[in-house]
């Protein structure tokens, strides 16, 4: 299932201001997205309901961020556009720990495409799930 995410000038303004970006690309009057916004254009606008991360049964008291990567099939996008996302679980595997146990981890694969329906992006996240959740201080 797909939705869509307006990319909005504000927004690449404040994100960038927050993540102290020095590139003068997002402060002109037709920015240039930051690459790590799509992270949080997914997480805000992606419905509850089809969060693939949630279809993997991982215990969210164990679970670490693991990694982000991005892929970008050309320019970045840039304010004005709307972008369709779908998200799909990519990729599990499991691996003994250093500590001992079994470590989980499920890679979720994230399509961006233009109003042509070209892929401009990817993103791919990792999240670990630990074999014992923390012990509490």
């Amino acid at each position: 299932m797909s939705y869509e995410v307006p990319l909005e000038r504000g927004k690449f303004r404040e994100f960038a201001l927050a993540t102290k970006a020095e590139s003068v690309a997002h402060f002109t009057d037709d920015p240039v997205m930051p690459a790590t916004f799509l992270t949080v254009a997914r997480l805000m606008w992606e419905p509850k309901d089809q969060n693939p991360m949630a279809g993997a049964g991982l215990d969210r008291r164990r679970v670490l961020h693991g990694e982000e990567e991005y892929a970008f099939h050309g320019p970045p996008p840039r304010a004005g556009q709307t972008l369709t996302v779908e998200s799909r679980l990519d990729e599990q595997w499991e691996k003994t720990g250093k500590r001992g146990g079994v470590m989980r981890f499920v890679r979720v694969l994230t399509e961006f495409r233009d109003e042509t329906g070209a892929l401009v992006a990817e993103q791919r996240s990792t999240a670990i799930e630990t074999a014992r959740a923390p012990k509490e201080a």
